[in-house]
């Protein structure tokens, strides 16, 4: 396998997404804006979208592939029958938490945003967008289950290219409520669940030549699958640490007006970075990496992490610095259209430069989990990802009064990157990790190809700075046109300097 190409190929089905994610979302900014209706259904959205992130963005991999892989490369009939009662068992246990959302939605909504409680209008609405959206928690888990069968197979586009449904379907309903003067929210709403529903049925599609599911809902579980499951959910805190952070933002920003929409419109511009250098190294490296550790192959588990490391650098040091430098440019290319306002643009730009210096670091918290995770280690991850959650949340609240909204940024990029540190620390005392030489020389070759960046972009952003106004029409298309050219420069150069070979990725199978 080569982790540069697959990491590609999961790469540009993920880019595809969050482009349309991103067209998906200045029609929500420009048909709702920062209104009460926006908030409501942000809110709504904001935890089955979690669990899908959770999920589907390598938690659910994270405690499954190591498992699987072992299994089924020992012996095919006890890995489709260990995949059967998760599958089965996952059906059982979502269901129930469904039904118990659907009951008590109003206590849900009081835990995640408790400053709605205030305004009746806007906790009700949330109430009601909850009850139609949750389902999706469902259909989206299952996606993930059958997505962890793809990838053990290094099988990562018909996985990556799923999600793309999901923005489609909010699309067409988007539009299809101008046009018809439909309730934008309530569609939205409706249009989450029946994405769920198409999203699963185009992954078992695609997993039938792999993997065909029996459905018996047995409870009785073996040894093995109990193992995956006391596994499961210390790696959905450790690996989804991020979201949660984002999760505890949004419960804390919910007593500020409109900062509920600020954080998410910022959220969802810098996890498109986040989304290859974190998911789709980590996704793409933790089968390879989990069949080297059952091979007991050191030097190929040692020469795969840093690899690892180095790709989500090379990916998320330009990417971090670009947000920082031109965060206002983009917020406003992006979003800066209709009820979207300079003062919305201002804001939401403010949150994107803070969550931009945890970039890097929120991207090697993926990495660095995957390698206790091949190793099965789960509780390692957790205990780290506890203190970085405790210590985003005593940050945010302690400075909420003094700084506003603006603090959870802030507070996520402190705790991370102090997270990164203490893996670091513990990877070296328990030999996990051998820093080679190479990678040293080549973080440093990438923050000089990165400075080489910066300057192109400034001179870029400094020459068309009129055509970025705010006022200006075309504003989106020049912002494009300038992340291509910079972008450009930086990947020719990594290049040329011989940081990005194809054939210094490359691991055998």
């Amino acid at each position: 396998m080569n982790l540069l190409s697959s990491t590609y190929i999961f790469s540009f089905f993920t880019l595809l997404s969050r482009i349309l994610g991103y067209l998906r979302d200045i029609l929500i900014a420009i048909f709702l804006g920062a209104s009460i209706f926006a908030d409501a259904f942000f809110v709504a959205f904001r935890l089955p979208n979690t669990f899908r992130r959770l999920f589907a963005e390598g938690t659910f991999n994270a405690a499954f592939i190591p498992s699987y892989v072992s299994i089924k490369d020992n012996n095919k009939d006890e890995g489709k029958k260990f995949a059967d009662d998760v599958f089965n068992f996952l059906v059982l246990i979502l269901l129930f938490i469904i039904i118990l959302v659907e009951i008590f939605a109003p206590f849900l909504v009081y835990l995640i945003a408790p400053g709605f409680v205030e305004d009746t209008q806007k906790f009700n609405l949330a109430v009601e967008f909850t009850r139609i959206t949750f389902p999706f928690l469902l259909f989206v888990s299952l996606s993930s289950f059958f997505s962890g069968v793809l990838n053990s197979n290094n099988k990562f586009a018909a996985a990556a290219s799923a999600p793309i449904i999901l923005n489609i379907i909010m699309i067409l309903s988007l539009l299809s409520s101008y046009f018809l003067g439909l309730s934008f929210a309530k569609q939205l709403s409706y249009s989450v669940t029946f994405a769920g529903i198409l999203q699963l049925l185009f992954l078992i599609f695609f997993t039938k030549k792999f993997y065909n599911p029996s459905l018996y809902f047995k409870i009785k579980l073996s040894n093995k699958v109990k193992f995956f499951f006391r596994k499961l959910l210390p790696s959905i805190f450790s690996s989804g640490v991020t979201q949660i952070n984002i999760l505890v933002g949004t419960i804390i920003a919910s007593f500020e007006a409109s900062a509920v929409s600020y954080l998410y419109y910022a959220d969802r511009i810098y996890q498109i970075n986040l989304a290859l250098a974190g998911i789709a190294v980590g996704t793409v490296s933790l089968p390879v990496l989990s069949k080297a550790f059952n091979e007991k192959d050191n030097l190929k588990i040692f020469n795969i992490q840093n690899k690892s490391i180095e790709l989500s650098l090379l990916l998320s040091i330009p990417a971090s610095l670009g947000l920082i430098l031109a965060s206002e440019e983009i917020v406003s290319a992006l979003f800066g259209y209709g009820s979207f306002n300079e003062e919305n643009v201002k804001m939401t730009a403010s949150a994107l430069k803070y969550f931009g210096y945890g970039v890097p670091a929120f991207a090697l918290i993926k990495i660095f989990s995957n390698f206790f995770f091949a190793r099965n280690d789960t509780k390692t991850p957790f205990y780290i990802s506890f203190f970085i959650v405790l210590l985003n949340i005593f940050l945010s609240i302690s400075f909420f009064k003094e700084f506003g909204f603006i603090i959870i940024p802030i507070a996520t990029s402190i705790s991370t990157w102090i997270g990164v540190f203490i893996y670091l620390i513990i990877l070296k005392r328990k030999k996990i990790l051998l820093l080679e030489n190479y990678l040293l020389k080549n973080i440093l070759k990438i923050i000089l190809n990165t400075v080489f960046m910066l300057t192109a972009l400034i001179f870029a952003l400094d020459l068309y700075a009129d055509n970025l106004d705010y006022y200006y029409k075309y504003k989106a298309v020049y912002l494009m046109l300038i992340v291509c050219f910079v972008a450009s420069i930086y990947l020719i150069l990594c290049y040329l300097i011989g940081v990005l070979k194809k054939r210094n990725f490359k691991f055998n199978d």
